[in-house]
Order: structure tokens, then sequence, then C-alpha cells
């Protein structure tokens, strides 16, 4: 009784964990690019201190037994389907049709990866997210550029003004990664690489397995209401069975203390 109501809560912690992690992808089902989480669930198990003398078993120099110890949580994966592409026509949103990352130079001289969004020109001139983080390799917009064109293999020109013809501002790679769910998530759409993901594979748009790049386009949030509402339930259901099992340990252990000789 003692280790029913340790194994119980353990998977009421678990769907409290699941519970969180739905609600995330919920509050984020209008962001652009998100990538929905998914809580990884791992049994429990130790040795039990049983007897093994019993017959049939191998008498007392059989291995021990082993019994179930409850749910653990290894992980929360992230899940990189690609979401819907939305026409905005703006010429400042990018996303990638396929597979693949746009590289970041970050501040601090690390590298981050992100799935596209709005971009900008930051306070250097340069081509950056909306936060001012260059994308890598760089790519200098003239003050003087009235319009700015990416093509599908990420050719960037611009036109200025006086000028008929535009101009190469230059060409933006993508990389893909082995093992993307490795990617650890930084918030507003960034990640970085891990053992787990790999180094980046560099690659050109289009080609070699990486998707193509797609101007005018945002990449929706890869939640989907449905799969999400009915994975609550069955998540607030487990909990209840979870607490049930509290409520049961509870009251046998009650009817022990209340046994008189």
């Amino acid at each position: 009784m003692f280790d029913a109501l340790a194994i119980a809560a353990t998977g009421m912690h678990a769907q409290q964990m699941n519970v969180e992690v739905i609600a995330n992808n919920l509050a984020n089902m209008q962001t652009a690019g998100y990538k929905k989480s998914r809580v990884v669930f791992a049994d429990l198990v130790t040795p039990a201190l049983v007897s093994q003398a019993r017959a049939g078993e191998g008498g007392p120099l059989a291995p021990p037994q082993t019994a179930g110890a409850g749910v653990a949580l290894p992980a929360v994966s992230r899940l990189f389907d690609l979401g819907d592409l939305k026409k905005t026509d703006s010429a400042w949103d990018l996303a990638i049709q396929g597979d693949g990352f746009l590289e970041l130079a970050l501040p601090d001289g690390t590298r981050a990866y992100t799935r596209g969004g709005t971009l900008k020109v930051n306070a250097d001139g340069q081509l950056a997210t909306q936060a001012g983080i260059p994308l890598k390799p760089g790519v200098l917009i003239p003050d003087n550029a009235e319009a700015i064109m990416v093509s599908a293999t990420g050719r960037v020109q611009v036109r200025v003004s006086g000028q008929s013809t535009p101009a190469d501002a230059g060409q933006l790679e993508l990389v893909r990664f082995a093992n993307a769910t490795g990617l650890a998530a930084q918030g507003g759409g960034l990640y970085r690489a891990t053992d787990a993901s790999g180094e980046p594979i560099a690659g050109k748009a289009g080609e070699d397995g990486v998707g193509a790049l797609a101007q005018g386009y945002l990449e929706g949030s890869n939640v989907k209401l449905v799969e999400e509402m009915v994975s609550l339930m069955v998540a607030q259901r487990a909990y209840e069975a979870s607490a049930k099992v509290v409520q049961a340990s509870d009251e046998m252990l009650g009817i022990v203390n209340g046994l008189r000789r």
C-alpha cells in the first residue's frame, strides 16, 4: 500500500507535467513557426524483495524479481513536423518549405537557428530577425533600398532608387540536422544545437534534402487543436485514475490502523 501511494504520486506528477506541455502547445497555436512539444514517458523499475524459493522459480539462487515503481519523464521532445504556409504578401516574411533552418549569429559569438519569420534590417544594416539578430552569412541591405527579393534558392537582391536592375545583396544558406528533435529551444523561435541534435549540416536551399525558401509566407504552428484536446482529456482521466489509487491506498491504510486485537 505504501508503494502504491508512491507509484500513484509519480503518475499524478507525470500527468501534471503532461497537461502543462499541452497548455503551452495550445497557447502557441497562433505563433508563427512554433513546433509543438510532447512528453516522453518511461517506466520505473525497482528490485522486489520477495522470496524466489517458490516452486518453478529456480530456488533461492534465482535472480531477484523486479517490480514497477511508477513513471518518469526523461525528456520533453519537440516535434518538427511542418506547419502550413500562410501567405502574407509581405517581402519581409520568409518561410522554409521543407526541412532546414536559417543560421543566426548571436552577440556572444555562438550560433542559433530558426525556421524563418518576419525579418528586418538591424542597426548595422544587416538582414536580421525582429530581435535584431543578423542572419549568417551576413546580408547587407543598402539604406536606399526600395524593395527586397529572396529567391527560392536563397539569393537576395535589392532594388535601389535610381536603378531599374536589382543588385545582388548576398546568398542565404540553410542547414539541417540529423536529429532535429534534439535541438534545444531558446524561445522566440530560436534553437541551439546539442549533442543529441548533432552538428549542423550546411546545404543550399532546394538541394540535398533541404527545403526551399518562400518569400511572402510565414510557417504556421504545427499544433492541431483536435489532437491537443484529445490528449488533454486523456491526461485528465489518467490523473484522476492515479488520484483514485491514492484514495484507495489511504482507505486501506485507515482500515489497517483501525484493527483491534
